[in-house]
């Protein structure tokens, strides 16, 4: 197939590898270099964020990518508390920590840690939970006559600490007011 493999790398194998195609016209070169690399886990480039926000009764998944060769192991404390994988919580092959069903007892200082058989590191952020976005009024099906106006109402209630976008699509695409100004109208309440 004109493949090579090659199993548990070492840094003796690193280097330049040279591909030979030959038959009876000629030969051809082809070639590549092959770095090894090996690395402590390191937050410097992708520190976790410092606040995460996650809504009341919802879904939150804080990242852990620390840079790390080879790929590191991944642990998760809450305060002192080390966590485990549970009804809620789940830590994720790439290292993510997802929490379903977030509550109040769920804010506080998370803090991820990485190791491999290079060294190890840790990086913290907090949580902090939010007032879940509700629809408190829907738009409602509307029959009008062509060339008639029509007004479609959406309101909702929200967290008072996080602003609030009001975004309408038709059939799965994205109404642009400002193209669309002579058509459709955005009237804001407040």
């Amino acid at each position: 197939k004109g493949e090579l493999r090659m199993q548990s790398l070492t840094f003796d194998d690193a280097g330049m590898y040279q591909c030979i195609a030959e038959n009876t016209h000629g030969i051809i070169y082809a070639n590549a270099e092959l770095k090894i690399v090996a690395s402590p886990p390191t937050f410097e480039m992708n520190p976790m964020k410092k606040k995460i926000l996650a809504a009341k009764g919802g879904r939150v998944i804080i990242e852990c990518k620390p840079k790390a060769a080879p790929k590191p192991k991944f642990s998760w404390s809450k305060g002192t508390e080390l966590l485990v994988n549970g009804s809620r919580i789940r830590i994720w092959d790439d290292g993510s920590l997802e929490i379903i069903n977030v509550t109040k007892l769920d804010e506080g200082r998370y803090t991820c840690f990485a190791e491999n058989n290079r060294g190890k590191a840790n990086s913290t952020g907090v949580l902090e939970m939010t007032e879940a976005t509700r629809i408190t009024l829907a738009p409602l099906n509307v029959d009008v006559t062509v060339g008639e106006n029509a007004t479609m109402q959406c309101i909702a209630s929200h967290d008072p600490t996080l602003d609030l976008t009001f975004i309408w699509s038709l059939n799965g695409f994205v109404i642009d007011f400002e193209k669309e100004h002579e058509h459709y109208e955005r009237n804001v309440m407040v």
